[in-house]
């Protein structure tokens, strides 16, 4: 995933800011205790909004403990539970074809990319044998992505097609068949808006390297940023996006974590957007704190 998902801190309680503060914790920590130490760095808030989504219905007190970047405060934390297990496993995947994608393209550097794979390589083979099945589903949808780059595919919907279904396979061992389904219909309409997102965010750095970036084909663009013309079709293209997931969003009730999950779609995923649109957004800058600490201090 990419950091783009995290919820508008505004919109929280401070019941909900140090809920999800130990949510992200307690992912960061089954990512170390069943993947290994390097697991820990991919950790993000997508990740945690994943594993917030996949979340049962009661909640496991939380515990208390120091860490490696608060060894004297410590931090709240969830302990590990089948939410966190599996949102950890298909991170784990998530992340590995992600580094598998960036060294097939030929617009970018390797180094960065070859040292990351390595150092992940033991925590993907362990996640593999867990969940074979979103492992080999994402493997397809790279695969088709992959022919749709190589083409120079003009379509936006195309590519972002195939990355939707590639994150709406997360939900896949959902026991309960309805909220798979609302799932399945949330997480696809959050993995477009988020293929969307990167690919205007990564746009003038494609444009200089000549990478492929669906928006340039799609847009026929002559330099690395967007026309009105072309910002204002993809805005409404998010817009719709984020409408759907909305409306997926409503058709459950998520419990103690629907206001992290409201305030993530209803205002979260329009600043982040915004941000990215207007040429502001910075990860470090913008990193939502919460319980004081953010991604930046793993």
């Amino acid at each position: 995933m990419f950091g783009y998902v995290r919820p508008s801190a505004a919109r929280l309680t401070e019941e909900e800011k140090g809920r999800f503060g130990a949510a992200y914790c307690g992912l960061c920590r089954v990512l170390g205790a069943r993947h290994g130490q390097a697991a820990r760095f991919i950790l993000n808030y997508d990740f945690t909004f994943l594993s917030i989504l996949l979340w049962p219905q009661e909640e496991p007190p939380r515990l208390h403990s120091g860490c490696i970047a608060h060894p004297w405060k410590g931090r709240d934390y969830f302990p590990g539970n089948e939410a966190l297990e599996l949102a950890a496993d298909q991170s784990v995947i998530l992340a590995w074809w992600q580094l598998q994608d960036a060294l097939a393209d030929p617009g970018k550097g390797k180094g960065k990319y070859l040292a990351a794979a390595a150092a992940l390589g033991h925590a993907y083979r362990r996640a593999r044998r867990f969940r074979p099945e979103f492992d080999q589903t994402t493997r397809d949808h790279l695969a088709r992505l992959r022919v749709l780059e190589e083409e120079h595919c003009p379509s936006l919907d195309e590519p972002a097609d195939a990355f939707a279904r590639l994150l709406a396979g997360a939900a896949g061992e959902v026991g309960d068949p309805v909220k798979r389904r609302v799932l399945e219909q949330l997480l696809y309409h959050l993995g477009r808006w988020v293929y969307l997102v990167d690919a205007a965010d990564d746009l003038a750095a494609d444009f200089d390297s000549g990478s492929y970036n669906p928006l340039i084909c799609r847009f026929a663009l002559t330099e690395g940023k967007l026309t009105e013309e072309a910002r204002e079709s993809l805005v409404v293209s998010l817009d719709h996006s984020i409408r759907l997931m909305a409306a997926a969003f409503e058709l459950w009730d998520f419990g103690a974590w629907g206001g992290v999950i409201r305030s993530t779609v209803y205002e979260g995923l329009f600043l982040v957007g915004r941000a990215v649109l207007e040429g502001t957004f910075q990860a470090n800058d913008m990193a939502l704190r919460i319980g004081g600490r953010n991604k930046e201090q793993l």
